[in-house]
């Protein structure tokens, strides 16, 4: 994982000490050195934090394009580069990766080389050919990129924070943050920084300062597919066998597995040497550790353990906020991190998790109880979810609209501007008449974000490189594409084409006969209710002392007791761990 940060302007070179201090704050991202380059027009500068993932012998970036001038900084994998390289007839010389492929592909044919990128990546380009800057993301947003436009200057980089050392960005409480943990779209609690938007390309005009940003890539332009389930699933099952494994990296690395359908199936596709899992002990409800250690023993991998207890939580509640940059909604954020510890401990370089099925395979409770309503969710043994499916139990005979019913399953709080209604009626409309892509397209506008988000900063602290293998853009868009009867069978039957393919792979029943979803759950605000209570008090009521204005009834909301599933004063707790910080103090 690389970080990456620069500017673009007029007098660019001015600011190189400014840069340079910019790549220093997120030297974690890359322990094998942070390097600076100027534009031969001095009108920019790039700075890269490098992790040497591809060929550890590599020269680290930013990378020069001798020809043209053209600068490249680049956090990410391209996955597909040697293929595409052959493609477009590019050549890749020795101790090359996907940096120098990436490089040469935009010099020849420009941001349209986009469309050709299979991976994961956030990256920034200079063309003094047009005395251009580009900013690009990955189709769903797994590299952070954050900008901002100042005095005629277009900053950027990986880390929000990064970019207040380039100047002053007041804190500022989005509204959505109290009803769903976390800011939407491209807003940040920082004034005037936005983070890049997944699929997105900014370019900025350093002779006129002026900025155009385009969509590169649109999940729901695919059309619907068409064919047999046995066709589906025979389709799913050769792009699993084909895209997961290509997404191993050539280094030993290690998988977090939680003993459920996601993750081990990546298990046996991907056959790492290392497994991590995280168990509760007294939990046994959020205990999957037998599962794991069967399907570790089955890929004769090591299986390694996390047990994490009450006291280390308040140990590294600061060094996950440190990560992070601001509080984010993400109920698995202190497994993730203390499995990452574990990992970075062990010296690898690389992580492998499970997103992506969830959202675009039906996967969570709240998916089903829109599809089938809270009644056929609770009769289907599902009691626990009891207080979810209570938000759209109505004693009246006018039923609500699915929008209206999965905006009350997200709400955590209040919606006073009524954005997040907002999103998910946009995102219903835009999926036209299939629910089940309304339902995936409302979870990509909403909770997605903290989820990829989390997980990137999490591990880059670490200086780990986090992989998803199964964005795969092959099987996001087929999965996307799937009428909702391939992906789910009824209120505990989601995720069908995956169990099938798990299945005819040989997995073990209970693996995808399995029907409970617990991934990386924590206690965390169970305790903060019984064995921490004092201690969160103590936190919140410390914050609230010197806090913004507008933060203090979030923290103030976290003074009052909640229940095991409320993620409230969870939520206050970490804003106090933030608030508290030195760097956030200053900037507010």
């Amino acid at each position: 994982m690389c970080g990456i940060a620069g500017l673009a302007g007029g007098n660019a070179l001015r600011h190189k000490k400014t840069v340079t201090t910019m790549a220093g704050t997120q030297h974690y991202r890359g322990p094998d050195g942070t390097k600076l380059a100027a534009a031969r027009d001095g009108r920019a500068v790039l700075s890269m934090n490098t992790l040497l993932i591809v060929d550890p012998h590599a020269a680290p970036g930013p990378y020069v394009d001798q020809d043209t001038g053209v600068m490249l900084a680049f956090n990410g994998e391209i996955y597909n580069w040697r293929q595409q390289a052959a493609a477009w007839g590019i050549r890749i010389g020795r101790r090359e990766s996907d940096a120098h492929f990436l490089l040469r592909a935009w010099a020849r044919i420009g941001p349209s080389c986009l469309d050709g990128l299979d991976g994961m990546f956030a990256i920034a380009v200079y063309d003094p050919r047009d005395a251009k800057l580009f900013l690009a993301r990955d189709r769903l947003g797994e590299k952070p990129l954050y900008w901002r436009l100042d005095g005629g200057r277009l900053a950027f980089a990986s880390e929000v924070t990064t970019l207040t050392v380039y100047g002053p960005a007041p804190l500022v409480l989005r509204p959505e943050v109290t009803a769903i943990e976390t800011p939407t779209g491209v807003d940040t609690p920082f004034q005037g920084i936005q983070l890049l938007a997944p699929a997105t390309l900014l370019s900025f005009d350093v002779t006129t300062a002026s900025i155009d940003q385009m969509t590169w890539w649109r999940l729901e332009s695919r059309s619907p597919f068409t064919g047999t389930y046995d066709e589906a699933l025979g389709r799913f099952s050769t792009i699993l066998a084909e895209q997961i494994p290509l997404r191993s990296p050539t280094c030993e690395f290690a998988l977090l597995l939680s003993g459920g359908l996601d993750s081990a199936v990546l298990a046996y596709l991907m056959r790492p040497p290392v497994c991590v899992t995280v168990r509760y002990p007294g939990q046994d409800r959020l205990d999957e550790s037998s599962m794991a250690a069967v399907v570790a023993r089955d890929i004769k991998a090591e299986l390694v353990v996390v047990e994490p207890d009450h006291a280390d939580f308040t140990g590294a509640l600061p060094q996950i906020m440190r990560a992070l940059d601001y509080p984010m909604g993400n109920a698995s954020t202190f497994s993730e991190h203390m499995a990452y510890r574990k990992i970075s401990e062990l010296g690898l370089r690389v992580v492998v998790g499970g997103l992506g099925p969830d959202e675009f395979l039906m996967g969570y409770v709240r998916q089903a109880l829109v599809l089938f309503g809270p009644h056929a969710v609770l009769g289907a043994g599902l009691d626990a979810y009891g207080p979810l499916a209570a938000k759209i139990m109505h004693t009246s005979n006018d039923p609500i609209s699915p929008a209206e019913a999965l905006t009350r399953l997200i709400l955590r709080g209040a919606d006073p501007d009524g954005c997040l209604h907002d999103l998910v009626a946009d995102a219903m409309a835009r999926a036209g008449d299939d629910l089940a892509r309304g339902l995936t397209l409302a979870d990509l506008a909403t909770a997605w974000r903290p989820l990829v988000l989390t997980s990137d900063k999490l591990a880059s602290a670490f200086a780990l490189e986090r992989r998803s293998p199964y964005l795969a853009r092959d099987l996001v868009e087929l999965s996307y594409r799937l009428p909702v009867e391939h992906k789910t069978t009824g209120p505990v039957g989601g995720k069908r084409i995956l169990r099938d393919a798990a299945k005819a792979m040989g997995l073990p029943r209970d693996i995808w006969a399995g029907r409970d979803k617990l991934g990386f759950a924590s206690p965390v605000p169970s305790w903060l209710n019984e064995c921490l209570a004092a201690w969160a008090d103590t936190q919140i009521r410390l914050a609230l002392a010197d806090s913004p204005p507008p933060f203090r009834p979030l923290l103030k909301e976290g003074l009052k007791p909640g229940s095991r599933f409320d993620r409230t004063r969870m939520q206050a707790v970490m804003a106090a761990s933030w608030l508290s910080n030195r760097t956030v103090r200053a900037i507010a």
